[in-house]
């Protein structure tokens, strides 16, 4: 598959933990896994013979085939699978809207509860950050996170955004909440020895030339 989808051949390495490309495989498993905090887009539609977590479980996976569907070099939405101890973690997700010409990336993530608190929040954006301002090189990275998940607030203030701002948005609950805003720029990027493999052949991918 790799001939002509050459993203599942792309690992960033860093510290203990391994992010490389979500593929169908990894879906069992993952949507076993999904944390109930995660969420989703309260835009998409429920189906009132599923219960919660169903929903949840069957929005992930459509998350997953629509990143895939409608990738274009000016819009994608790339999923990460975290492997920390051989073992499949989380999801790290990058993505880029009109990025040949905004060279901006949003992110969002989530970890399995078991290994919530050991610095794998931090290790895996650290990578994926890495990877955006380094292969490739965008100008700015962009992330939000409910004011009151003071974890994810507290990651992105690890790796060096600064705070850029308070939205409302309506959860998946139906409940107005607080959205706080993030921004990290390259010139403010210190860097981090990640080691990024088989990603070459994925320029033009990404509206690079090859």
């Amino acid at each position: 598959m790799n001939e002509f989808w050459p993203l599942f051949g792309v690992r960033l390495a860093f510290r203990d933990v391994v992010l490389r490309p979500m593929t169908e495989a990894d879906l069992p498993h993952l949507a076993a896994v999904l944390p109930g905090d995660v969420g989703h887009d309260p835009r998409l539609a429920l189906f009132e013979s599923q219960s919660y977590a169903e929903n949840e479980k069957r929005l992930f996976c459509q998350g997953y085939w629509k990143a895939l569907g409608t990738w274009s070099p000016e819009s994608w939405v790339l999923h990460f699978a975290v492997v920390h101890g051989g073992d499949l973690v989380g999801v790290q997700t990058l993505e880029g809207d009109n990025f040949p010409v905004l060279r901006t990336v949003d992110s969002a993530s989530w970890l399995v509860p078991e290994v919530r608190g050991r610095g794998l929040g931090v290790t895996m954006r650290t990578a994926m950050l890495q990877f955006a301002f380094g292969e490739l090189g965008a100008a700015g990275a962009i992330t939000s996170a409910t004011t009151t998940n003071a974890a994810s607030a507290g990651v992105s203030r690890r790796v060096g955004y600064a705070e850029n701002g308070v939205s409302t948005i309506v959860d998946t609950g139906g409940d107005v909440v607080e959205l706080r805003h993030f921004r990290l720029t390259a010139e403010r990027w210190s860097g981090a020895d990640v080691s990024v493999t088989g990603f070459p052949p994925c320029r033009p991918w990404f509206g690079m030339a090859s």
